[in-house]
């Protein structure tokens, strides 16, 4: 897994470096010429070709003003367009604007004819406005050199992080550039991989630029492919049904009939041995007519067609490895109390995802009551009512949110979204690079509980089982969206979760 940083951890990272021996001025100068290769593979060659590098006034600024004197060197025409005067200028970024001007690159004042012409007639743009350390929106001549660049037609290279993008949630509260390429350095930044900031970052490349490994902060990870290839589970040649994971799936109430169903699907599909499909015993025949490999167990219900509390004890929890429960469930009558039984009695892993989520509400502190084998999967709505926030504020910082519920209750918290994180109460969280837009329809959330349940089931601790299903299942909506568009449902991305494990599997081993 890639570390992915902060602003203030970079700055840390940074001054670790320095300690090391490793000068500001070279990770200048290396950066620069990181973001200069860049721009002239995005060219496709550089002689003649008119560079534009708009620069603020912190250490991206001096990284905009050396990709530009490299470009210069190579034969490209290049300007840089500054927002402050030279007095400004912290050093090393004063000095290399002064290297940039003795090699003859004109330095453009904002908001001048003379700058205005540059940009309009640029074959390419360099993004050195801000860094990732940005909070709020960018105002004044900086808002409007952000929209300036917008509004021409030449690609963007940002530097670092596109400006106007937060550098620790991805938020975008005004304008911001539109990258085609980001170049960040030593790994990437939180704005970059956080949408909607990692929309806007383009494709991001990694820039290598002498930091240390051993200096990087290890608790944000970006999630690889390789890394979840080697969790996959295979079954042995001579597995059998109950040695390749029993599922029990306990979902379903009178008004929504179908989520069982998904749930199960999703478990089959993720490689399951054998699921058991617990719902009320009202509508067993609904979902047994869609289930053809299933078996099923009907459990009482109340009148409001929702499972009843005494259903715990036909459960039999001891013949399963896994359990997923809570969609469909609703929050009627007694289906929390059921909920809060099973999570704490269950010898078991537990999904609960869901209404079983919407157990837990105002009762945070019952989670703490069942081992660490849990792993709870809200979207930002269950989130916020089960951590008495309003949604807004969690988009806000997601991450710090994930982490200190997981903290908070020694489960494993997968906050959902784009982009899903996996939180580990020991304070580690993993950032799922999988899924798009196909997986914003029902259901979608009660296949990946049920795969997440296979993969415990099939032995992955929770925090691996939870990693492994989310970017499988974020692969299979991948595949939904490009086949199917707009059109793709939950059983599709169900159907894909098989083809989206051997592709992952088969792309490592090649």
């Amino acid at each position: 897994m890639r570390p992915v940083l902060t602003s203030a951890e970079m700055r840390a990272v940074d001054r670790a470096a320095e300690e090391r021996g490793v000068s500001v001025e070279a990770l200048m100068e290396r950066a620069g010429h990181a973001v200069a290769r860049a721009a002239a593979a995005l060219l496709g060659g550089t002689y003649g070709r008119r560079v534009v590098a708009l620069c603020g006034k912190g250490n991206n600024a001096g990284d905009a003003f050396v990709a530009a004197r490299l470009l210069a060197s190579w034969g490209a025409a290049a300007a840089a367009v500054t927002m402050t005067s030279p007095e400004e200028l912290g050093e090393p970024t004063a000095a290399n604007a002064r290297r940039l001007q003795e090699l003859g690159v004109p330095g453009l004042a904002w908001a001048t004819p003379a700058a205005e012409r540059a940009i309009a007639r640029a074959d390419i743009l360099v993004d050195g406005l801000f860094g990732s350390g940005l909070r709020g929106e960018a105002a004044g001549p900086y808002r409007e050199a952000i929209e300036a660049m917008n509004a021409s037609s030449a690609p963007v290279v940002a530097v670092d992080i596109p400006s106007g993008v937060e550098g620790d949630t991805g938020a975008v509260r005004g304008p911001a550039v539109r990258a085609d390429v980001t170049v960040t350095f030593a790994a990437p930044k939180v704005g970059v991989v956080q949408h909607p900031g990692a929309e806007l970052a383009g494709r991001v490349e990694v820039a290598d630029i002498g930091i240390p490994g051993d200096l990087l902060p290890t608790d944000l990870l970006l999630v690889e492919p390789g890394d979840v290839a080697a969790l996959l589970p295979r079954r042995a040649p001579d597995d059998h049904k109950h040695r390749s994971g029993d599922v029990l799936v306990v979902a379903g109430s009178r008004r929504m009939t179908g989520a069982a169903r998904l749930v199960a699907e999703g478990a089959a599909r993720a490689g399951a041995g054998l699921v058991h499909v617990a719902v009320p015993e009202g509508i067993l025949p609904i979902v047994q007519s869609g289930l053809a490999e299933a078996v099923f167990v009907p459990l009482p219900e109340g009148p409001e067609g929702s499972v009843a509390a005494s259903a715990l004890g036909a459960l039999e929890m001891d013949r399963y490895d896994a359990v997923a429960i809570g969609p469909g469930l609703s929050t009627d009558g007694e289906a929390p109390e059921l909920v809060r039984a099973l999570v704490r009695a269950s010898p078991v892993p537990v999904v609960a995802d869901a209404d079983a989520v919407n157990a837990f509400v105002e009762r945070v502190g019952e989670l703490r009551d069942r081992a660490s084998d849990l792993v709870l999967t809200p979207h930002a709505g269950e989130f916020g009512r089960l951590v008495g926030t309003p949604p807004a504020e969690v988009l806000d910082d997601r991450v710090g949110f994930a982490r200190k519920a997981a903290a908070d209750t020694g489960a494993v918290v997968v906050l959902k979204g784009a982009r899903t994180l996996v939180a580990l109460p020991e304070g580690e969280v993993r950032i799922n690079p999988t899924g798009s837009a196909a997986l914003a329809t029902g259901g979608t959330g009660d296949v990946l509980a049920g795969a997440m349940a296979t993969y415990l089931a099939r032995g992955l601790g929770a925090a691996d089982a939870a990693t492994a299903a989310v970017f499988v299942h974020g692969l299979a909506g991948q595949a939904v969206g490009r086949r199917m568009g707009e059109g793709g449902i939950a059983g599709d991305v169900a159907l894909g979760i098989p083809a989206a494990a051997e592709a992952l599997r088969g792309s490592v081993a090649s």
